[in-house]
């Protein structure tokens, strides 16, 4: 196998998304996924059950496309990666299972790496060099934490996360409220176009200053939802007519107040003069939008991978163990399973221990 530039083929299947994405070093070279985004659709949300069906069904015809897009065959593969954890356990097996087969039948050596730092190499991708450390911000459905990245592969500290409701969980929610479809995060970003995002002033969670010893980099939309939920419902009962658009544009706002505002001062408590954005729900225009203009005030550079790059993909957990392969990191071994609640700070799982004195390497 090339350390140099390693050809990796990464699987990832965490949630929603059966991705297959394939890289050479940091160069890549397909970025496959089969979404089940529209079956979960009439139920408002994912199923977890539903998920796991899908990636069965998906993963082969997935593979042979971005083996397609690659042009290249699986005998040329350098190394498989897989998302181990965190995410729904079933989905998370269905990927952990068809990698270990993959690995097993070619001969391959098998990386199973961290979801959440995967959305960190996702700005590998982008072409220009990341400069450690650096304030990670990663906003998704399921997942909304901040984190200081000192090394992509050694040294990822876990700052702060969500208590209750992910932000992507919270505008799912907040759509249903409205009557939305969902996906919710991008029908709330279209509704509030139309609104005023200072007509409500929604709390802003864990913000005060008596929250701050304890969960300053901490996040909580559940009373968020609440209070949103409540004006509905009261506004309603009072005969009013309810502003879709400042309801959603209003929410939208405590929101991305509260991720900027923490991701900022994190920045400036450790003295790291650069956030990075990941996660499905950076697509949000008004996240991305005040978070430049805030950032750029608090003279902090901001990176946000392509879009393509930002929501579930496999070609960021391609990208993360090609760069582990490169420092020289051991594969991992059989043993390891799905984990739904890895902690960010085990980027990558069960690696094989150095060889002994006349051991084959």
């Amino acid at each position: 196998m090339s350390a140099a530039e390693p050809l990796v083929l990464g699987i990832e299947t965490s949630c929603d998304e059966t991705g297959i994405g394939i890289v050479r070093g940091r160069t890549l070279l397909s970025n496959t996924i089969a979404s089940s985004m529209d079956e979960h659709a009439r139920y408002g949300g994912v199923v977890p059950e539903v998920a796991a069906r899908a990636h069965l069904e998906a993963l082969q015809p997935t593979i042979e496309a971005a083996l397609a897009e690659a042009g290249v065959a699986l005998d040329e593969l350098d190394a498989i990666a897989v998302t181990s954890g965190p995410g729904l356990a079933g989905a998370l097996m269905v990927g952990v299972g068809a990698a270990k087969a993959l690995a097993v039948s070619l001969g391959k050596p098998l990386y199973a790496v961290n979801h959440l730092v995967g959305h960190i190499a996702a700005d590998l991708l982008a072409g220009d060099e990341v400069e450690y450390p650096t304030v990670a911000l990663l906003v998704s459905g399921g997942h909304t934490s901040l984190l200081l990245v000192r090394d992509l592969v050694s040294d990822v500290e876990l700052l702060g996360e969500t208590m209750d409701d992910a932000a992507g969980e919270a505008f799912d929610k907040i759509a249903r409220i409205l009557g939305l479809p969902y996906p919710g995060g991008p029908q709330i970003d279209r509704a509030a176009a139309t609104g005023d995002p200072t007509a409500i002033r929604f709390p802003r969670g864990l913000s005060r200053a008596s929250d701050m010893a304890e969960h300053r980099y901490d996040f909580s939309f559940s009373g968020l939802k609440t209070a949103v939920a409540r004006w509905v419902e009261q506004a309603e009962a009072a005969g009013g007519d309810v502003s879709i658009g400042d309801v959603a544009a209003s929410f939208r706002e405590a929101v991305v107040d509260v991720l900027v505002t923490k991701a900022l001062d994190a920045c400036a408590r450790h003295d790291v003069p650069r956030l990075l954005l990941g996660g499905g729900v950076i697509a949000n225009r008004r996240l991305r939008e005040v978070a430049l203009a805030r950032a750029e005030a608090a003279g902090v550079a901001v990176r946000i991978p392509p879009l393509s790059l930002c929501t579930d993909n496999g070609a960021m957990i391609a990208a993360l163990a090609a760069q582990l392969i490169m420092s020289g990191r051991r594969p991992s071994t059989l043993a390891f399973g799905a984990d739904s609640t890895l902690p960010v700070t085990q980027i990558q799982i069960a690696e094989q221990p150095p060889a002994g004195p006349g051991e084959a390497r």
